[in-house]
């Protein structure tokens, strides 16, 4: 082998070193940052239901639990909507109305989160669902927030009309 072979070789390893190197610290470091949410939310709920006791030895705050168990109640697509009507403007609030089901909006890691969002609309990707379809992505964005989401927009018989990230 050649000097020149050598070196190269050389470098080629010593890059794939690099990167696997590289992978690895970008792994530890969202598993850290998974930890320290589960942790949180563990915590946070033995908080929650001390509040709740104390809240109901008082009784001044019933009404706020009694709003969070409605919100609970209340369908994805239903707080989605709302969100929209609060927040959107006239022609997202128009495409939202379309909207029969939401999907995936709840569950969300920051690694890979999907939502899909089904509407009435029909015609698949070439019918008159497209253009609304951006709108409805648009909202979703702005109400949920991911590092990685792709929230995906379905017509009536669940062709694909559109997507977008939040």
């Amino acid at each position: 082998m050649g000097m020149k072979t050598k070196i190269a070789l050389g470098a080629v390893v010593g890059v794939a070193v690099i990167g696997a190197l590289s992978a690895n610290a970008g792994d530890s470091d969202g598993d850290a940052g998974s930890d320290d949410r589960t942790s949180a939310s563990a915590g946070e709920k033995p908080g929650n239901a001390k509040a709740g006791d104390d809240a109901g030895k008082d009784g001044a705050s019933d009404a706020k639990p009694a709003e969070d168990k409605a919100e609970e109640k209340a369908s994805q697509a239903e707080r989605f909507k709302a969100f929209v009507q609060k927040n959107g403007t006239p022609k997202e609030k128009d495409a939202v109305s379309h909207v029969t089901k939401v999907q995936g909006a709840d569950e969300q890691n920051d690694i890979l989160d999907s939502a899909d969002v089904y509407t009435d609309f029909t015609g698949g990707i070439m019918g008159e669902g497209t253009g609304p379809a951006k709108l409805i992505a648009s909202a979703f964005a702005d109400w949920k927030d991911s590092e990685n989401g792709l929230v995906t927009i379905y017509d009536a018989d669940g062709e694909l009309l559109g997507n977008g990230q939040f």
